[in-house]
């Protein structure tokens, strides 16, 4: 076992060290399934590389409604093995990997005069056999709640903010919400590095082959050969760039950032059905600083630019779904930022992007290329060890089964545990066991203890643990990734200055050291 710091020092040291080495498995890709992919190989007793051209997190994986769900949506289109594979993944979240990263989420679909009769037996019916497949991952009710119908006051109890105009009630059901997708990653990644993965954040891969890959190490400008008796193509939605044969067809899911006290919304989500789309809905979901995300759309894209950005139709759909069931109007001027995600969607000629299969597929290139596409977040675990699998296989590794499922990511502990950690709640939240450690920096150093806005809960401590512990190299990686200050313009220009001062410095110590 090695240290599971990721910083500048240790990025430099396995970079060099890659120039004389062959690894087993070279994973190119940062994101959840990259990472869970290192993680993975590295479990088995192999050697491991992981290679991204920019930041852990920086594409897809950071964008996603931070759900840890059933499968709900996929049973509903008769699609049981899928929901199963969901269930199952979202049980390991929640109990064993990352229980400190992961929480229930109370959603509730308001019984409004839209939603008729029918409609809701049959949403309800829905949620029940939903929680049939909670009952068959052995998710216990302590950790999930059966779903039930609730009163209009229990509903307004719930959300104030809803409209009261022919409001019959609600119904409640129970799901999976990761704190921070970014920080799920950025775990799994550390979990990998303490396993031995050599894990390289702004090392470009030029070009692949079955024996490895040409990476430009973006900090220097010098270009090294990466050895390896595997590859793994986790890039995601960029798959197709370094392998000609993979098709994807990426659709885009917009999300916007809003105020929930103002809205009125505070631990609950909503479920808000999409008038005149049965069994379509938005989702307005509270997060732990306070703010809401409302999405989501689910719109075919051509171009895949580096970060998406939320187009002025999605923003009107998705004001327009939310004002079917808030008390007051909701506007432009309620937007405090916004983000859009692209799903990394295998190609299905004449399918609607909304039809295609939420299902991960590997895929094996003639150059001897391991392509792993599709799925989503709360599976990546099941993704990743397929596509070690097929290195294994490919390679003839000398490597078992995963053993992923039992491997708590750094930080974790049980719940019962993570109750008497001696740090804020919000701090645990974010990172676990860890948090006594961040928490102790800021008690040692008064600078440290203060905010780096008006408005966040972040301190500085939490930026110099990022630069020391979690990878980060620039103040954008903690901006937008290590924190998700960035994603409301205001807050990311309040704390620019502050963070970047905290960068240069934490990461002198850092070359120091």
């Amino acid at each position: 076992m090695r240290s599971t710091a990721l910083n500048a020092a240790r990025r430099a040291a396995d970079l060099a060290a890659l120039a004389d080495e062959t690894v087993d498995v070279l994973v190119v890709g940062g994101g959840v399934t990259g990472a869970g992919a290192a993680l993975d190989a590295a479990a088995r007793g192999l050697s491991v590389a992981l290679v991204e051209a920019r930041d852990l997190a920086f594409g897809t994986s950071r964008w996603s409604s931070k759900l840890i769900h059933g499968g709900l949506r996929y049973l509903a289109k008769g699609d049981v093995g899928l929901a199963a594979e969901s269930a199952l993944e979202r049980h390991v979240l929640l109990t064993r990997t990352a229980p400190h990263l992961t929480r229930s989420l109370p959603q509730l679909v308001p019984l409004t005069p839209g939603v008729s009769p029918r409609a809701a037996a049959l949403t309800f019916a829905g949620l029940v056999a939903g929680d049939g497949l909670r009952r068959f991952a052995g998710t216990p009710t302590s950790v999930l709640p059966a779903p039930r119908r609730v009163s209009a006051p229990e509903a307004l109890a719930l959300a104030p903010g809803l409209s009261r105009h022919g409001l019959r009630g609600g119904l409640l059901s129970f799901d999976g919400q990761v704190v921070d997708d970014a920080r799920l990653v950025v775990a799994i990644a550390r979990t990998a590095a303490g396993r031995g993965a050599r894990v390289l954040t702004r090392a470009r891969a030029l070009m692949l082959d079955g024996s490895g890959a040409q990476v430009l190490d973006e900090v220097t400008g010098h270009e090294v050969r990466v050895h390896a008796r595997t590859v793994v193509n986790a890039t995601g939605v960029w798959a197709g760039n370094l392998v000609e044969d993979v098709k994807l067809r990426p659709s885009r899911g917009s999300h916007l950032v809003l105020d929930g006290a103002g809205l009125g919304i505070g631990g609950t989500a909503l479920t808000i059905p999409v008038p005149g789309r049965f069994g379509s809905f938005a989702l307005l979901l509270p997060q732990p600083d306070g703010r809401v995300y409302l999405g989501l759309t689910d719109i075919p894209v051509d171009d895949i630019p580096d970060v998406p950005v939320v187009p002025e139709s999605d923003v009107d759909f998705l004001l327009d779904v939310a004002a079917t069931v808030l008390d007051r109007p909701v506007s432009r001027l309620d937007v405090l930022g916004s983000f859009a995600g692209l799903r990394p969607l295998l190609d299905a000629p004449g399918d609607r992007s909304a039809d295609l299969s939420r299902h991960h597929a590997i895929r094996t290139a003639p150059n001897g290329v391991i392509t792993v596409v599709g799925g989503k977040l709360t599976t990546y675990r099941k993704m990743a060890a397929d596509a070690i699998d097929a290195a294994v296989r490919a390679g003839g590794l000398p490597a078992g089964r995963s053993t992923t499922r039992d491997i708590p990511l750094v930080g974790a502990a049980p719940r019962a545990r993570l109750a008497i950690v001696d740090a804020p709640g919000w701090l645990i939240s974010r990172y676990g066991r860890e948090a006594e450690t961040i928490h102790a920096m800021a008690q040692l150093d008064p600078d440290l203890a203060k905010p780096v806005t008006s408005t966040s809960l972040v301190t500085g401590a939490e930026v110099v643990w990022a630069v020391r512990t979690e990878g980060a190299l620039t103040a954008d990686d903690v901006l937008d990734r290590r924190t998700r200050i960035g994603l409301v313009p205001g807050d990311r220009a309040e704390a620019e200055p502050t963070v970047a001062d905290l960068v240069a410095r934490a990461l002198e110590g850092v070359k120091a050291s």
